[in-house]
């Protein structure tokens, strides 16, 4: 089995995301040491863009023909990765909360997997259907001032809202959710992380 922990955090080692995450593998590997881990800091450099070339490419993808040319190479580049992301079984995603959204780097890694033939079908009867059946998915979610305690004036949530229907709209039905949302300003914040990172624990011990 294997599970792959894509990173949304440029942050590092002052990451909460990326700490819930090391909790929730490290509970993982105590679970079941056969388990594949992979990890994937999409600030890493190695992310392809996905601008006109790939762009072109895809609508040749939906009308049938073969990319070529530029063309063809940023569609490669959109296969190699998805072709490495579909590898895994079980997925893991860390993700900060960013302007009441998710970072512009985990929208750029789902703009470019998100293809025909790769992680959806589509019949102009009846519309999409997702190709990412069977694999199962945690997500964590973490945010420095809003929480949905909180007014309108902390913010907004369109960070788990958008993720979650981009899992099921690719297939994905099994999710967990794992949060440190109350807001990490105020003066219990260290209880709320150390309450996060037990569900954590939990959630990394049962997965698999």
């Amino acid at each position: 089995m294997k599970l792959l922990h894509i990173s949304a955090s440029p942050r590092g080692e002052r990451s909460e995301s990326l700490a819930l995450a090391r909790t929730f593998l490290d509970a993982v590997g105590v679970a079941d040491p056969s388990v594949e881990v992979d990890h994937y800091d999409l600030w890493d450099g190695t992310l392809p863009s996905f601008g006109p070339d790939a762009a072109a490419a895809k609508m040749a993808v939906f009308s049938g023909a073969e990319p070529d040319g530029p063309e063809g190479l940023a569609w490669r580049r959109v296969h190699d990765t998805f072709a490495w992301f579909d590898t895994a079984d079980l997925l893991v995603f860390s993700v900060p909360m960013w302007n009441a959204g998710i970072p512009y780097i985990l929208k750029q890694f789902i703009d470019v997997v998100s293809q025909p033939g790769m992680v959806f079908a589509f019949d102009p009867v009846t519309g999409y259907r997702g190709l990412l059946t069977g694999k199962r998915a945690v997500v964590i979610y973490t945010s420095g001032v809003y929480g949905p305690e909180r007014g309108p004036a902390f913010g907004a949530d369109f960070q788990a809202p958008y993720l979650e229907d981009w899992l099921r709209w690719i297939g994905i039905d099994d999710i967990t959710e794992i949060s440190l949302r109350p807001d990490l300003v105020r003066a219990d914040a260290a209880e709320a992380r150390r309450l996060a990172h037990d569900r954590a624990r939990a959630a990394g011990a049962a997965f698999v």
